[in-house]
């Protein structure tokens, strides 16, 4: 059974109720609700093929709901009063090929390409890309060539690009996948920095759910339809999770030892993620 966090008075800034998406013919996403208010960070969890990246681009109004409603700011997605106020950070953003020559500072500026008018002072285009660059902390490498940066630092730039429009909802796909330790630690303060001091919404999708646990301030756990929702401190335990899935314990009780169980001290990018790793 779903947890909801408690109403606000205000309004939520994003609302979906009750979508059903098909992709295929498939329903994939089913008779999913739930609603995100401004400054929150929630992290969409779950299975593979859970229907997360889906729920994100119904949100976006990549793929159209069989059933239900979307509205961000009470407006329909990909309307007028929405575009540039929510921006997408997918997958793929940060595996820009190897043949791209574009320094950080250019490949921010593109995200104005299609906010920007012919009237517009191309000073305050400079002041705006510096100062997406600045608030990720990419200033000391704004003219580097981005084929040259570190994972960590590729994946600012286009969380920046996205920033440059000023969106004040950001909706980020897996931007922790090849990430060490560090970078990853570090893209988590930054977002949780943006949504105390800038007043940004964050919703994202990850596998990485020991990481989620420490950063999100809600977690929905997504399975086609949404089997949790609510603080990330009242997440159930494994146990309680293979419950809520519906999954059995197949030794009956009867657990074998086989030794102790061997940490792993490696220093890369791995970490827990309970099978709920997805390909969308």
């Amino acid at each position: 059974m779903a947890t909801a966090l408690s109403a606000s008075s205000t309004p939520p800034l994003l609302e979906v109720d009750n979508i059903t998406v098909h992709r295929g013919g498939v329903p994939v996403v089913r008779n999913v609700s739930l609603s995100v208010q401004q400054g929150e960070f929630v992290g969409i969890v779950g299975p593979n093929g859970g229907g997360k990246s889906t729920l994100l681009q119904s949100i976006l109004g990549l793929l159209a709901c069989h059933q239900g409603t979307v509205r961000t700011m009470g407006h329909a997605p990909l309307s007028s009063p929405v575009r540039g106020r929510v921006a997408w950070v997918s997958q793929a953003a940060a595996n820009l090929p190897s043949n791209v020559r574009l320094t950080v500072r250019e490949l921010v500026r593109l995200g104005l390409s299609n906010h920007r008018t012919w009237f517009r002072p191309f000073n305050r285009d400079v002041q705006e890309v510096d100062g997406a660059i600045e608030l990720v902390g990419l200033t000391e490498v704004a003219d580097r060539d981005v084929s040259h940066l570190s994972g960590g630092q590729r994946q600012r730039a286009v969380i920046a690009r996205a920033l440059v429009t000023k969106a004040e909802v950001l909706l980020l796909d897996e931007p922790l996948v090849g990430m060490d330790r560090a970078s990853r630690n570090s893209l988590l303060r930054l977002l949780d920095g943006f949504c105390h001091d800038e007043n940004k919404t964050i919703v994202m999708v990850s596998h990485d759910l020991a990481a989620i646990r420490q950063s999100a301030h809600r977690i929905i756990y997504l399975e086609q339809t949404v089997r949790f929702d609510g603080p990330s401190s009242e997440f159930p335990s494994l146990e309680a999770l293979a419950e809520l899935r519906g999954i059995e314990d197949v030794h009956d009780g009867h657990h074998h030892d086989h030794g102790e169980a061997h940490c792993n001290h490696d220093h890369g990018p791995s970490s827990v993620t309970v099978g709920i790793q997805e390909a969308e």
